[in-house]
């Protein structure tokens, strides 16, 4: 429960995902903020305006999937690193899921590392595909490849584990 533990229940998950439909056409930001606490940077850093903070400032980001492009600048921005790009049209089998990663070592393009789910159990170990940001905010943007199936779970990486070995 997401109060005791700080993992989200397929009920508070329901109220966040994006649809189906709307997956099927390409990349889409998710953001997994549960908390009311005051905080925009999110709606302040999208060019489309599909993220919404409003009318209180305390209120949890809501995003319209259908003004998403899924750029990912919100990813960098966000303070609670909860928000991730997921695009299941990467390719037949594979989604690639963009996430925030503010530790050292950076992974790099090409480099195999362990993907996380939630709680931090590990779900296998995928190919980076990109890593960018980083600079401004410190808070680098890696793109990782993973089994669709798992698209939806995968929401941390660790660098450095027996993946790399």
């Amino acid at each position: 429960m997401l109060i005791q533990d700080g993992i989200p229940t397929r009920e508070d998950l329901s109220r966040v995902l994006p649809p189906e439909s709307r997956l099927a056409k390409g990349a889409v930001a998710i953001a997994e903020c549960f908390q009311n606490i005051p905080c925009n940077p999110c709606s302040q850093a999208c060019p489309k305006g599909a993220i919404q903070v409003a009318p209180d400032i305390n209120a949890t980001p809501q995003i319209d999937f259908d003004r998403c492009i899924g750029c990912g600048i919100c990813v960098g921005q966000c303070p609670g690193l909860a928000i991730f790009v997921v695009d299941m049209t990467y390719s037949e089998d594979t989604a690639l899921v963009q996430l925030p990663y503010e530790f050292l070592p950076v992974p790099q393009p090409g480099q195999i590392v362990q993907c996380l789910d939630r709680a931090g159990v590990v779900q296998g170990c995928y190919p980076v595909v990109k890593v960018s940001g980083g600079k401004k905010n410190q808070t680098w943007l890696v793109s990782v490849a993973v089994p669709r199936d798992l698209a939806m779970e995968i929401r941390n990486i660790r660098v450095g584990g027996e993946a790399d070995a």
